[in-house]
């Protein structure tokens, strides 16, 4: 038999890996980001880009470290509230989470950073995951457009640079894109039926 390993947060291999996400943005950008903003859900992936940003920094590869701002779904926000959260609710499915295996290093991270874990709502997200696909043509999951719900609503000085992480695609919830479209009026196929719904 195979050996099966548990990848999420509660594997340190996980974190590493992840870490040079971090890695990633400061290669990119040539420096660190002011502000990074993340979902958390279990709270590895806020741990992991902290993580990798401290290192880089320490190994003289950038000369700061961002401000690390992570947001819980309000219905699932055991960090922000303090406390295990039994039967967590949000349609941000990806970050339904009520015990973070990464709480502590998480709440490090964000307190280190001089950042924060806050908590965004259900319908700050929708509202993110629609602005993301209608005016950047992207098109992420749910918990993913938390760090851009948080954003907006987070006051950043005038010229910050700021990342935001989408953390996953939206066909990981393909049912919720769906719901979220109008879908267009159908008519039947004749001349005088289209124009008539042009009213024309």
């Amino acid at each position: 038999h195979a050996p099966v390993v548990v990848v999420n947060s509660v594997n340190p291999y996980r974190i590493e890996g992840q870490k040079s996400g971090a890695f990633e943005v400061v290669d990119a950008l040539g420096d660190a980001p002011d502000v990074h903003c993340i979902p958390v859900g279990n709270a590895g992936n806020i741990t992991a880009y902290w993580k990798g940003y401290c290192e880089y920094k320490a190994a003289g590869v950038s000369t700061r470290v961002p401000r690390m701002l992570g947001f819980q779904a309000a219905g699932a926000a055991p960090i922000v509230d303090g406390h295990v959260v039994e039967n967590p609710e949000t349609i941000a499915t990806a970050i339904r989470i009520g015990n973070p295996a990464s709480w502590y290093p998480a709440t490090a991270a964000a307190s280190e950073s001089g950042g924060a874990i806050a908590k965004v709502t259900d319908e700050e997200i929708l509202a993110a995951y629609r602005f993301l696909a209608v005016e950047e043509s992207v098109f992420c999951e749910a918990a993913s457009a938390a760090s851009v719900a948080g954003l907006l609503k987070t006051p950043v000085p005038a010229g910050a640079r700021v990342v935001c992480v989408l953390t996953g695609h939206g066909l990981k919830d393909p049912d919720l894109a769906i719901s979220q479209v109008s879908v267009p009026a159908a008519v039947d196929a004749t001349f005088e039926a289209v124009v008539g719904a042009l009213g024309l």
